[in-house]
């Protein structure tokens, strides 16, 4: 997981966790990934949307990375994420 993360998202996990990612990631509750429902790319931009997450992610030169991961529709405001960039 952590080598799917882009930087920003990566030093917010951990910062948040005050430990390396591999430590920090278990505590950030992210749910169990489930089958993918439908994916949205936008550009250099994505939204997948799994049975029981929402992941964001960006294109980097080396790839794909999660921006974003245990995401969840709020209405009328943006999504809330548990594990985001700064």
């Amino acid at each position: 997981m952590c080598a799917s993360l882009a930087p920003e998202s990566l030093s917010g996990v951990e910062e948040s966790g005050k430990a390396e990612c591999a430590d920090a990631i278990p505590e950030s509750r992210l749910p169990v990934r489930g089958s993918v429902r439908t994916v949205d790319v936008y550009g250099r931009q994505a939204r997948v949307v799994l049975a029981s997450d929402i992941l964001f992610l960006s294109q980097f030169a080396d790839g794909w990375k999660v921006v974003a991961a245990g995401c969840g529709l709020r209405a009328g405001h943006p999504y809330q994420c548990a594990v985001q960039g700064g």
